[in-house]
C-alpha cells in the first residue's frame, strides 16, 4: 500500500499538548490517585531533557552500554531475491539485549534514578522490553519486577530466564488471555499501590501521558540515525519506510525523523494473525474502533458494548488490543499508512531472511519484513525501501519450530 503524504498542519515536536493529546487521541484516562504522580513525572521528564548532564549521561549509556549507533545495512541478496527496490535495514537487532527496547529502558531508568525511585516495574510481551529493563536495572542497582502473561512466558521462555539472570523478579499473570494486555493491567495495579517509591517503565508508545511522548522521544534516535546514514550512503532519502506496529515504539522512533519529508511514504505493519476476523488478529486499523484502554484514547479492538476483544498473533509483542495514540493521529492526517501481515506471511519472511541474508529476525519484526518484501517487488530498482529490523529472533526459534512443526 502507498499513502498520501499531505503537509502536516502541526509541527510534530509540538505534540502532544500539555494533557497528552495528539488531536483527539491520547490523554490521561487514569484513576485520580495517579494524576499527581503523572504530572510530577511529566515535570521531571521535561526538566531532565533540559539538563545537559542528563543528556550526556543518556548518550554515554546509549553508546557504551546499548551499542549505538546501529548499522544501516544494505540487504543485497534480499534485494536480488525480490527483484525491485533496494532494501535497507536499520539494525536495531544488534543492540545490547537484542532489540530497540533498550533505548527507552535506559532513558526511563536514568529518569527514575534522578527522581529517587529505587524500584522499577515493567510489563513485557515478547520479553524484549523485559530483558532491556532488567539489564539496565542490574547496571544501575535498581530493584526490578517484570509482569508477563503466562502464555507469553511459555512462548518466550528464553527471555524469561535472561530476565531472571539479570536479577529481575518475573511475575506471571494468569488472568484473561495471559498475554500483554493482562500484564499491563497487573503492572498498573502495582504502580497505583506503590507509586511513591516505584517507577513504571512502560515499554511501548501507549498508556497515559506522558508515556507515549517519553517512549517516542527516547526512540527518536532510531530515525535520526537512519535519516543521516541514508543520506551518507545513498545521497537521498528512502522512497518508503516501514516498521511493525504493536503499541508502536519502534515505528514511531523510526518514522518521526521522516514525518516532514512528504516524499517519503511511511507504513506501519500490524499483526494480521490467522485472518481478519474477530478474535483472530491484532490489527486495530482493520476491525477496531475508537475507545479508551489503559490510560489513553485510541483505536482498540472491542465489541459493540466496549468490551475488549480477544486478540491473536504468532508474535507475543504484537498481540495487543490497542495501538499508540500518536499512530492513530498520523493515520487520520494521512501521513502514516497501515497494513498487516498474517502469521503465515510473517513466518515465511522469518525463514526467508534467515536463509537469504543470514539474519534471524524477531517474529514481530518479521511482520514488517513480510510487507517489505511484498512492497519492494512492486517498486523500481532505482527506488529505496528502508525497514526497521527492530529485534533479533533468538527468543523465537523454539516457538517458530513448534508452529512450523519442525524439529529442534
Amino acid at each position: 500500500m502507498q499513502t498520501a503524504t499531505p503537509a502536516l498542519e502541526v509541527e510534530p515536536t509540538a505534540l502532544p499538548d500539555a494533557r497528552g493529546h495528539f488531536g483527539p487521541y491520547g490523554g490521561m484516562y487514569v484513576p485520580e490517585t495517579l494524576m499527581t504522580p503523572l504530572f510530577e513525572l511529566t515535570e521531571a521528564y521535561h526538566a531532565a531533557r533540559r539538563d545537559p548532564a542528563f543528556e550526556a549521561e543518556l548518550q554515554e549509556y546509549l553508546r557504551e552500554f546499548a551499542g549505538r549507533p546501529t548499522n544501516l545495512y544494505f540487504a543485497e541478496r534480499l534485494t536480488e531475491h525480490c527483484g525491485g527496490a533496494q532494501i535497507y535495514f536499520k539494525r536495531e537487532d544488534l543492540l545490547h539485549t537484542g532489540a530497540h527496547k533498550i533505548n527507552n529502558a535506559i532513558g526511563q531508568a536514568l529518569l527514575a534514578r534522578r527522581m529517587g525511585k529505587q524500584r522499577i516495574i515493567a510489563e513485557t510481551g515478547a520479553g524484549q522490553h523485559g530483558i532491556a529493563t532488567a539489564a539496565i536495572c542490574a547496571k544501575l542497582g535498581l530493584e526490578c519486577v517484570i509482569y508477563m502473561g503466562e502464555e507469553d512466558m511459555r512462548r518466550q521462555s528464553l527471555n524469561v530466564f535472561r530476565m531472571r539472570l539479570c536479577g529481575a523478579e518475573v511475575r506471571g499473570v494468569s488472568a484473561g488471555q495471559k498475554t500483554l494486555k493482562e500484564a499491563v493491567n497487573e503492572a498498573m495495579r502495582d504502580w497505583v499501590t506503590n507509586v511513591r517509591h516505584t517507577h513504571y517503565i512502560i515499554g511501548s508508545a501507549l498508556g497515559s501521558h506522558p508515556f507515549p511522548m517519553m517512549v517516542r522521544d527516547f526512540h527518536r534516535v532510531i530515525g535520526e540515525e537512519a535519516r543521516r546514514q541514508m543520506l551518507e550512503k545513498t545521497g537521498s532519502l528512502p522512497n518508503e519506510v516501514a516498521a511493525c506496529v504493536g503499541g508502536g515504539s519502534n515505528a514511531i522512533g523510526l518514522f518521526f525523523a521522516f514525518l516532514q519529508d512528504p516524499e517519503v511514504t511511511l507504513t506501519g505493519v500490524e499483526a494480521g494473525g490467522r485472518k481478519i476476523a474477530r478474535g483472530q488478529h491484532a490489527a486495530r486499523f482493520s476491525g477496531g474502533r475508537l475507545g479508551v484502554l489503559q490510560g489513553a484514547k485510541t483505536w482498540i479492538l472491542q465489541d459493540d458494548d466496549g468490551q475488549i476483544e480477544a486478540t491473536h498473533s504468532v508474535s507475543a509483542g504484537l498481540d495487543y488490543a490497542a495501538v499508540g495514540p500518536e499512530h492513530a493521529y498520523y493515520r487520520d492526517c494521512g501521513r502514516i499508512g497501515f497494513g498487516h501481515a498474517t502469521d503465515a506471511e510473517a513466518l515465511q519472511a522469518f525463514q526467508d531472511l534467515c536463509s537469504i541474508e543470514g539474519i534471524v529476525p524477531a517474529l514481530e519484526t518479521a511482520h514488517g519484513i513480510a510487507y517489505t518484501m511484498q512492497r519492494a517487488r512492486e517498486m523500481d530498482s532505482n527506488q529505496i525501501f528502508l525497514a526497521n529490523l527492530s529485534g533479533r529472533g533468538d527468543k523465537d526459534v523454539q516457538e517458530a519450530a513448534r508452529v512450523l512443526n519442525q524439529p529442534l
